[in-house]
C-alpha cells in the first residue's frame, strides 16, 4: 500500500495530523494498532483548556512535597519500584518546574494554547461535530478561604500577562449555577474561556470520518516496524502487507519510545497514568460544569458516558498493572461533593500521558533523519492542543510556514 505520508498513531493528535495533512492535498495512511481515539484520548477530563499556559508542574512547597512523599493523596500516586527509572525525568521536571523557569516555560507555551478553541472549532464545524462542545467553561471549587484567595489572584496574574477570562462566584452565585454541589463550599473560579467536550471518543471519530471522507485511509499496524529504505519509509501492516510513504509522522503519545529508541532517539519522556469512572447521579442531581475539587486533587465531568470522576497523575512505568487507589481514596469525598450514584463501568478506566521534562510537547522535525516528524508529548493537553498540533505538522511537511514558531517545541532542544 502506498501513500505521500503514513502518521502512526491514531490518538486524537495523530488523527488531527492525519486529517490536516489531507486536507492539504497529501494522501495519508493512519496507521493504529487498535481503533481512533480508543486509548489515552478517551478518557480524558473533556477540557479544550484555553487557560491552560502554566502546564502542570511539579510542586515546590515544601508542604504539597511532604504530602507526596507519604504516597496516600488523590493528585499524585508512584509505584516505588519504578522510581529508580523515573528518577531522572522527575528530577530534570522539578528543575523545569522552578517559579522561574515555569513562566518562562508559559510565555512559549501560550503561543500553542492561544489557538486551541478556534483551530477544534475549524475541524468540529468541518466533521459536523459542534454538538459535541460546550461552552460554558469549567470551575475550580474551594473549600477554604486561603486556598480561593490564592487562586484568585493568580487568575488576576494570568488575566493581566495572558488575556484569560474568568469569574469569582462568590457561596451564592455557586450554589446558583450549581445547585446539586456541597452547600459548604465557599466559592469557586470559573475559567470561561475554555470549551468542554461531552465525548471525546465521539470527536475522535468525527474527525476521522472527516479524514475518510476526503480521502484518507486508515489501516491496522505495527508502529515498532517503522524503518526508511532509500527515500521511503516503510510499516509492516497487520494483513501481512507493507505500507510506503515518503515522509512519516510519529504521532504514538506514550509509546513513541517504541520507534523512537530503535531509530537512535533518547528522548526524554515518561508517563503519568491516570485513572478514570462513571457515575449515574442519584435522584435529579445534574452537574451543569466540569468541576475541580482543587485542596482533594480530583475532577468531576458531566459526560455523554455519566459524570465522570478523573485522578491525578500516577508515577508509573507505562505497562504496571493497574493500581487504582486514587480513584478510591477520590469516590466517597467526591460523593460529598456531588450525589454520584452507581458505578457505570465495569471496571476502572487506565490511561498513560505522555510527558517531557519542561512540560512542552515534541513537534517538528526529527534531527536524524530525513522526512521523518514527531507529534508527541503532550502531556495533560493531548485533547486541548491536537487541532494546533495537526495543522502546525501539516504546514511544517507541505513546507509552508507553521502559523505558530515551531522552534520552542523541536525535537532538537534535547540535543
Amino acid at each position: 500500500m502506498r501513500a505521500d505520508t503514513i502518521v502512526l498513531g491514531a490518538g486524537v493528535v495523530g488523527v488531527c495530523v492525519a486529517l490536516h495533512l489531507q486536507k492539504a492535498g497529501r494522501a495519508v495512511l493512519l496507521v493504529d494498532r487498535g481503533e481512533p481515539g480508543a486509548e489515552t484520548s478517551y478518557g480524558n477530563a473533556g477540557l479544550i483548556q484555553r487557560e491552560g499556559v502554566y502546564p502542570y508542574g511539579f510542586p515546590h512547597d515544601f508542604g504539597a512535597l511532604i504530602r507526596y512523599a507519604m504516597n496516600n493523596t488523590i493528585d499524585a500516586h508512584y509505584h516505588w519500584n519504578a522510581i529508580p527509572k523515573l528518577a531522572p525525568f522527575l528530577w530534570s521536571y522539578w528543575l523545569h518546574s522552578r517559579a522561574a523557569k515555569h513562566e518562562a516555560i508559559a510565555r512559549k507555551y501560550a503561543t500553542l494554547i492561544e489557538h486551541c478553541v478556534a483551530e477544534h472549532d475549524a475541524l468540529a464545524a468541518e466533521a459536523g461535530a459542534t454538538g459535541l462542545l460546550r461552552r460554558k467553561g469549567w470551575m475550580k471549587v474551594f473549600r477554604t478561604q486561603s486556598q480561593q484567595d490564592e487562586r484568585l489572584a493568580e487568575a488576576a496574574r494570568w488575566k493581566r500577562d495572558f488575556g484569560l477570562n474568568h469569574r469569582a462566584l462568590d457561596a451564592a452565585a455557586l450554589r446558583a449555577e450549581e445547585p446539586h454541589l456541597d452547600q459548604s463550599l465557599i466559592g469557586a473560579l470559573h475559567w470561561t474561556d475554555p470549551v468542554t467536550v461531552v465525548d471525546p471518543l465521539a470527536l475522535s471519530k468525527a474527525y476521522v470520518a472527516r479524514f475518510e471522507a476526503l480521502g484518507g485511509r486508515l489501516a491496522r499496524g505495527d508502529a515498532a516496524t517503522l524503518a526508511q529504505s532509500g527515500a521511503q519509509w516503510s510499516v509492516a501492516l497487520s494483513d501481512g502487507t507493507k505500507a510506503e510513504a515518503a515522509t512519516a509522522v510519529v504521532a504514538l503519545g506514550p509509546w513513541a519510545d517504541m520507534v523512537n529508541d530503535r531509530l537512535g532517539y533518547r528522548l526524554p519522556l515518561a508517563v503519568k497514568r491516570g485513572y478514570h469512572m462513571h457515575y449515574k447521579p442519584l435522584g435529579n442531581a445534574v452537574l451543569n460544569h466540569p468541576v475541580l475539587d482543587t485542596e482533594r486533587g480530583y475532577f468531576l465531568a458531566p459526560m455523554a458516558q455519566g459524570v465522570r470522576l478523573t485522578t491525578g497523575a500516577e508515577f508509573a512505568t507505562r505497562g504496571a498493572p493497574k493500581t487504582p487507589v486514587q480513584l478510591g481514596r477520590a469516590e466517597p469525598i467526591a460523593k460529598t461533593l456531588f450525589p454520584l450514584g452507581e458505578r457505570l463501568d465495569a471496571e476502572p478506566w487506565l490511561g498513560a500521558r505522555p510527558c517531557t521534562p519542561d512540560m512542552m510537547p515534541i513537534i517538528g522535525p526529527a534531527p536524524k533523519h530525513k522526512n521523518l516528524w514527531f507529534s508527541f508529548g503532550h502531556a495533560h493537553h493531548g485533547l486541548t492542543l491536537a487541532a494546533v498540533t495537526g495543522r502546525m505538522i501539516a504546514e511544517m511537511v507541505t513546507g509552508r510556514k507553521a502559523f505558530v514558531d515551531p522552534a520552542p517545541f523541536s525535537p532538537a532542544r534535547f540535543g
